[in-house]
């Protein structure tokens, strides 16, 4: 029984390790995100709308896959409801930014 305590705990700090990089990812290209909207916000970028969401996108990409990685280590139902209304959440928020990248795309055109 020991060995597979053991184990166990070795999986939970692998999960954790890898959704606190899938997250630290995310945040890096938010970053990158805003700079770039910061750079092109004063060269009176054209796409500049259009290159921030795409990148605020991406970055919610990221966080998102960092939810599905902790649905592996939850222990509980609450827990579960939790995180299920936080990945629907952060679902609805990707397709309204998707929605907004095609409205930019088509008023550049």
């Amino acid at each position: 029984m020991h060995g597979f305590e053991t184990a166990e705990i070795m999986f939970t700090k692998l999960i954790t390790l890898g959704i606190l990089t899938v997250e630290l990812i995310g945040v890096l290209a938010l970053f990158a995100a805003v700079g770039s909207g910061v750079v092109g916000f004063f060269k009176k970028d054209r796409e500049l709308r259009l290159k921030l969401a795409e990148g605020i996108g991406l970055s919610l990409e990221f966080k998102m896959g960092s939810e599905l990685l902790r649905t592996v280590i939850v222990r509980n139902f609450s827990e579960l409801a939790i995180l299920g209304a936080v990945i629907v959440l952060r679902a609805a928020l990707a397709l309204l930014i998707e929605w907004e990248i095609r409205n930019e795309r088509s008023n550049i055109r």
